[in-house]
This record gives structure tokens, sequence and C-alpha cells, in this order.
């Protein structure tokens, strides 16, 4: 069983993840009216991962025999300055992401709670990923500047990018 703290703040974190996958497809939405697909297709696979990893703490809420909390979804910024400025968004939220799931796992750590411990390691392990993904392509776009042909070149290697739920 969850301690209560726990389940809210599983909860909340499930909840942001939520957020987090419309936050992407904003984004995703923002390429698609420039007409570049491929960095849209780069901010859909986004969104699928934040969805799966909604969906993984939904679950794990449930096995423990807690309650899974959804709550409205607040709207997402939908207009942004420059391509440049969606990855430095994006990048920024990957840090809050990571803020939260330290959190996270402070609390279970604290409450002695080795099944939580043990199911944030692979947040952790993933935010790392997701740091260093969106911190390789913001520093992609701030050599090009975010625009001419490099914007061009990016686009064709986003293009390339699929979601595979990771096996576990």
């Amino acid at each position: 069983m969850l301690s209560e703290k726990l389940q809210n703040e599983l909860n909340t974190q499930m909840n942001s993840e939520f957020f987090a996958e419309y936050e992407y497809l904003s984004m995703a939405a923002y390429f698609h009216s420039m007409n570049l697909d491929g960095f849209a297709n780069y901010f859909h696979v986004q969104s699928q991962e934040e969805h799966f990893h909604a969906m993984k703490i939904f679950h794990f809420i449930l096995d423990k025999g807690g309650k899974a909390d959804l709550q409205q979804i607040a709207k997402p910024n939908t207009e942004f300055k420059s391509p440049l400025s969606v990855f430095e968004t994006a990048l920024e939220h990957e840090k809050k992401v990571t803020k939260a799931i330290n959190k996270l796992m402070d609390e279970a750590i604290s409450e002695n709670d080795h099944a939580v411990n043990s199911f944030l390691r692979w947040y952790i392990d993933e935010q790392v990923e997701e740091e260093s993904l969106a911190g390789k392509a913001l520093a992609k776009m701030q050599i090009i500047k975010g625009q001419g042909e490099g914007l061009l070149i990016l686009d064709q290697e986003f293009a390339q990018r699929t979601f595979a739920p990771p096996k576990e």
C-alpha cells in the first residue's frame, strides 16, 4: 500500500506527464504550421514518450492498491518566438521533470518504500536520457542559430526519430 503522501506525489507526477504530452503536442503543431515535418515528428515522439511515462505511473499506483487521481490538464503554450525557443523550452521542461522525480525519490527513501524507490529508478535513468537528448538538440539548434539550411538538415534528421515503448 502507498502512503497518502507518496500516492499524492505520484498522482501529481502522473498528471505532470500528461501535461507534458500536451505541451509537446503543441510544439509539434507549431512545427507543422511551418511545414517542418521532421521537427514536428521529433515532438510527436516526445509526446508519445510522455504518455507512456504517465501511463506507467497510472498502472503502478493501481498495482500498489492506490487511487489514480486524474486532474484537469492545463492548456499548454501555443505561441513560440522561434524554433530555437521551442528547444530551449523543452530542455527547461526536462530539467523541471528531473527535479520533480528526484523529489519523489527523496520521499520514497525517507518513507523507506522500496517498491516506489525501485519503480522510480527507471524514471531517474530516463531523465538522464531525456535531458541529454534535449540538450543535444538545443546545441544543434544553437549552432545553426535556428535557421537557414541547417534547419532543413535537422528537419530531415528529426524525421527519422521513432517511438518504441521500452521493454521492461
